[in-house]
């Protein structure tokens, strides 16, 4: 882990929220879980970390979807057992890579529908800004 706090590293605010994740390493899959999530990208709590700079795709589970939302991310840093703290789980910080501009605006899109749902209106333009729409 860098001396950088994870919330030095973001570009994006994140919101706590724990969604299941699927992804596959080497010949096995995996099923963790998010700690948070912005437009950006997201935290993955996991005992295993990939490799900082592996490319990966993975499935995030949303309940109030039909289907898993298909993801690109590529890990920025990481966060081994060994250095975890009660503050800050071992894990992954992962950041979105999209296809094309259509992709980006469908994902931004749905994390800003989970953020809402869970932080209410008002309080996510508190902490987003007024510039977004709503």
């Amino acid at each position: 882990m860098t001396d950088e706090s994870p919330s030095e590293r973001r570009t994006e605010p994140r919101h706590p929220i724990e969604l299941q994740v699927e992804y596959k390493r080497l010949n096995s899959f995996f099923a963790d879980y998010t700690k948070n999530i912005g437009r950006g990208g997201t935290f993955i709590c996991t005992e295993r970390p990939l490799e900082i700079g592996t490319e990966f795709v993975f499935k995030l589970i949303v309940p109030t979807l039909e289907r898993p939302l298909v993801l690109r991310g590529k890990v920025h840093w990481t966060v081994t057992p060994e250095e975890a703290r009660e503050d800050q789980p071992a894990g992954m910080g992962i950041g979105f890579i999209y296809k094309s501009e259509a992709e980006r605006k469908l994902v931004e899109h749905e994390v800003e529908r989970l953020m809402i749902g869970s932080l209410g209106k008002v309080l996510y333009r508190k902490l987003i800004g007024n510039h977004r729409k709503v």
